[in-house]
């Protein structure tokens, strides 16, 4: 379910036709999306903001000879409601966390099958992030060692908790907070990590050893 009433509304930017209208083809026949507007170069998008006013745009990391990551931070300043899902051919670690950084709430490659589009689209509008599946770890990998502080001591004493089989009853009351608390905890955990629901985030907390380094 998403925030929005009515469909979702999506604006395409990508600088081939071909592409556009793939994937213009691909959403009318989707329920409860709607494709508002189309453009081919950085200029287009920022018209498209005031124009159609969409939930969602689709973007490509270079538009031409454009770098519409560098376009990223003005376009959400115009619009801070605005959820961009990153649609490109790049997968480089670097580049997603740079598309992250300037104010993308997702990144997809275009070699994902179209249902993952449709999750995709559908789980930024409600407020989610959405990473490709085949770049997810890399970049959580990444990010953790690099940005180690972001993760609260707090954050890892639940964390280690979690994963170790207590109820967040049982951990709001081992570390005397409410369960509210805890859940928000973790639901910070995963807006940091880049991470969908509890499963994901446990996976990575025993995959990657994070929870024997905390202890």
């Amino acid at each position: 379910m998403t925030l929005i009433g009515g469909p979702i509304k999506v604006a395409l930017v990508d600088d081939h036709h071909i592409v556009r209208e793939g994937i213009r083809t691909l959403l009318a026949g989707w329920p409860g999306i709607a494709v508002v507007g189309e453009a081919w170069d950085l200029a287009g998008a920022f018209a498209l903001l005031d124009d159609v006013e969409p939930h969602v745009m689709l973007l490509d990391v270079t538009i031409g000879k454009e770098d519409s990551l560098s376009a990223l931070p003005a376009i959400k300043a115009r619009r801070p409601d605005l959820k961009v899902l990153i649609l490109t051919m790049h997968s480089e670690g670097e580049t997603v966390r740079r598309a992250l950084a300037n104010g993308a709430s997702g990144y997809l490659v275009k070699g994902a099958y179209s249902s993952e589009l449709d999750i995709a689209i559908r789980a930024i509008a409600s407020g989610d992030r959405y990473l490709h599946s085949s770049i997810t770890m890399r970049v959580v990998d990444d990010y953790l060692r690099g940005n180690a502080d972001i993760v609260t001591a707090r954050e890892r004493e639940v964390l280690v908790l979690i994963a170790n089989g207590r109820s967040a009853t049982d951990v709001s009351l081992t570390l005397g907070i409410s369960a509210h608390t805890v859940r928000r905890h973790l639901a910070n955990l995963r807006t940091k990590l880049g991470l969908r629901g509890r499963g994901a985030l446990l996976r990575y907390a025993f995959g990657h050893d994070l929870v024997r380094s905390i202890n």
